[in-house]
C-alpha cells in the first residue's frame, strides 16, 4: 500500500513573540506579536509567494522555517516528519536553505569563494566539498578559474547573490527560502538571478518559499500566494486567481499601490490609510478592521477564520464579508461570490 502524499514542508499555527522591555528597571514585559498562529503547506516542485507591507513578518516567518529561530508555539513538519519530535534541526538544514537578501553581510569575508560555497558540506560531512562548489559556480554562471579564488567585496552584488545561491545548493535541499533575494538588485541583474532560479529549480527539482515586496516578480516566478497582515495569513491561493481578483481588502490595496505605466490609471488617493497597528498590542477581532473601509462591528469583536472562497477550495481568505453568517452587511448583501 503506497504512503499518501503529504506536503513536502508544512506550518501548523506558528506563533514567534519577542519580548520588549520597558518600563523603570526593565519591568513590565511586553511582546511584539511578529508571527501569530500561521498555517500552510506546500508540495514538492511548488514555488509560494510570501507577500505582505513591511513588519508584518514575512522574515520571521522564513527564520522559523530553517531553524534560524525557534518557535514559540506550533509545528514544522518537513517530508510529514515533526521538527524536534522525527526529525532534527540539522536534518532539516540540509533540506531546507535560505538566500537572504543582503549578498554581502550574509557571506563571510575572510573566505574566498570557493571557500563560503564548500564550508556547509564540509560541516556536514557531505562528500567532495571542493568539487560541489566549482560544479555549482558553473551551475550560476560563475567561471571558476576566474571566481573561485575571489573575495566578496570583489564581486559586484549580482555576483555575490549567485555565490549565495550556490552556496545554499551545495548542501543539496529540497526547499530553498528566499528572503528579499533580488531586490537589492538592479532590474536588469534581477531579471538574470530570476531566470536562473527558474532553470534550477526545473533542473534540480526545487521548492521555493519566495518573499518579496514586487508583486510583478511574486506573479513570474510564485504558483501560489500568501499574504500576510501584523503575524497573521489573511489570503492564499493561486497566483493567476489572487492576481485576476484579490477576495480581502488588503490584499486589494496592496495591488492597487502598484505602479503603472498607463497615464489614464493615475492614483488620485492613497489605496490605504493610515499607519499598520502596534504589534505589541493589536487591535481585536480581525487586525486590519481598524484601516478597512468596509469594516463593521462584527469585524472589530470577532476574528474572522481563513475560508475557502464559495466555490474556489483552493482560494482562501479571512475576512466576514466571505461569511453570510457573519452579519456583516456585504456578506448578507450577497457581495461574496
Amino acid at each position: 500500500m503506497s504512503k499518501p502524499e503529504v506536503p513536502l514542508i508544512a506550518a501548523q499555527n506558528l506563533r514567534k513573540y519577542f519580548p520588549v522591555r520597558g518600563g523603570p528597571f526593565g519591568l513590565g514585559k511586553q511582546f511584539v506579536h511578529a508571527v501569530d498562529g500561521v498555517s500552510f503547506e506546500v508540495a514538492a516542485g511548488e514555488t509560494l509567494g510570501i507577500v505582505g507591507e513591511s513588519g508584518c513578518g514575512k522574515s520571521t516567518l522564513a527564520r522559523l522555517l530553517v531553524g534560524l529561530i525557534a518557535v514559540d508555539e506550533g509545528k514544522i513538519n518537513f517530508e510529514g516528519d515533526e521538527l524536534g519530535r522525527d526529525i532534527s534541526h540539522q536534518a532539516l538544514q540540509r533540506g531546507v536553505q535560505m538566500v537572504f537578501q543582503d549578498s554581502y553581510a550574509s557571506l563571510n569575508p575572510r573566505l574566498t569563494i570557493a571557500e563560503s560555497i564548500a564550508f556547509g558540506p564540509k560541516v556536514q560531512w557531505l562528500d567532495d566539498p571542493q568539487g560541489r562548489a566549482l560544479r555549482l559556480m558553473e551551475k550560476v554562471g560563475l567561471e571558476p578559474s576566474r571566481f573561485a579564488a575571489r573575495y566578496p567585496h570583489e564581486l559586484s552584488g549580482g555576483q555575490r547573490q549567485r555565490v549565495n545561491i550556490a552556496r545554499a545548493l551545495a548542501m543539496s535541499p529540497r526547499v530553498v527560502v528566499l528572503d528579499e533575494a533580488v531586490s537589492a538588485l538592479d532590474k536588469s541583474v534581477e531579471a538574470q538571478v530570476l531566470n536562473l532560479l527558474s532553470d534550477l529549480r526545473d533542473e534540480f527539482g526545487l521548492t521555493y518559499i519566495f518573499i518579496s515586496h514586487d508583486l510583478n516578480v511574486v506573479r513570474y516566478i510564485s504558483d501560489r500566494v500568501l499574504v500576510m497582515y501584523l503575524g497573521e495569513v489573511v489570503e492564499v491561493g493561486p497566483v493567476d486567481a489572487i492576481y485576476a481578483r484579490q477576495a480581502h481588502p488588503y490584499t486589494a490595496s496592496l495591488f492597487a499601490s502598484m505602479p503603472s505605466m498607463d497615464p489614464d490609471r493615475r492614483t488620485k488617493e492613497p489605496p490605504l490609510a493610515g499607519d499598520p497597528p502596534n504589534p505589541i498590542n493589536p487591535p481585536s477581532g480581525c487586525r486590519f478592521h481598524t484601516r478597512c473601509r468596509f469594516a463593521e462591528s462584527i469585524c472589530q469583536s470577532k476574528t474572522p477564520a481563513l475560508k475557502p472562497l464559495l466555490g474556489q477550495s483552493d482560494h482562501m481568505a479571512a475576512c466576514h464579508i466571505h461569511e453570510v453568517a457573519s452579519g456583516h452587511s456585504l456578506a448578507r448583501a450577497g457581495v461574496p461570490a
